[in-house]
């Protein structure tokens, strides 16, 4: 079910998550759980939807970001960073697709299995809630994204991998 994003205070949220929302049209039924063994999303998809949760998921070079939108939330810009961005929201809830907190978890991986240092904070405006992270990456890379994220009020966590090229002279 889509429904329109709920009005954010800061200009690169509506961004990061509309492609994400676009994206969720016309998704496949909801799966009942996550599988034991998880594969990788299609390199273009942005959410998955877990039962009666939907996990909203992107990453992007920082240097796509504004200098005051950086600033505000404390990210380097640059070429060789990435910003991870990941929300929750109850699709069994009036209004459908209402934001939901939870414990996120994210780690990065190159394609060589090497990991990344990646912390994941949370950000709360209004009714918004979301979890940003930035990672550090070198000229041409691949990362894989494994999200952990357990929503408040669940125990089961909702696992989820996702695969972003970056390029050193291009999004």
């Amino acid at each position: 079910m889509h429904t329109s994003p709920r009005p954010a205070t800061r200009p690169w949220i509506p961004v990061v998550l509309c492609g994400a929302l676009a994206a969720s049209c016309g998704d496949p039924p909801p799966s009942p759980a996550a599988p034991a063994t998880v594969a990788a999303e299609p390199a273009t998809a942005t959410s998955r939807t877990f039962g009666d949760h939907v996990v909203y998921f992107n990453a992007i070079r920082t240097d796509s970001l504004t200098p005051e939108v950086a600033t505000s939330y404390g990210i380097v810009r640059s070429a060789n960073r990435v910003l991870v961005n990941i929300s929750l929201a109850r699709v069994s809830d009036e209004p459908a697709g209402t934001p939901v907190p939870g414990a996120v978890t994210v780690q990065a991986a190159n394609l060589n299995g090497q990991l990344k240092d990646l912390t994941v904070r949370e950000i709360r405006e209004g009714e918004a809630v979301y979890y940003i992270g930035d990672v550090s990456v070198a000229g041409d890379e691949t990362l894989v994204f494994t999200v952990d994220a357990i929503p408040e009020g669940t125990s089961t966590p909702l696992t989820l991998k996702f695969q972003r090229q970056f390029t050193g002279d291009s999004l």
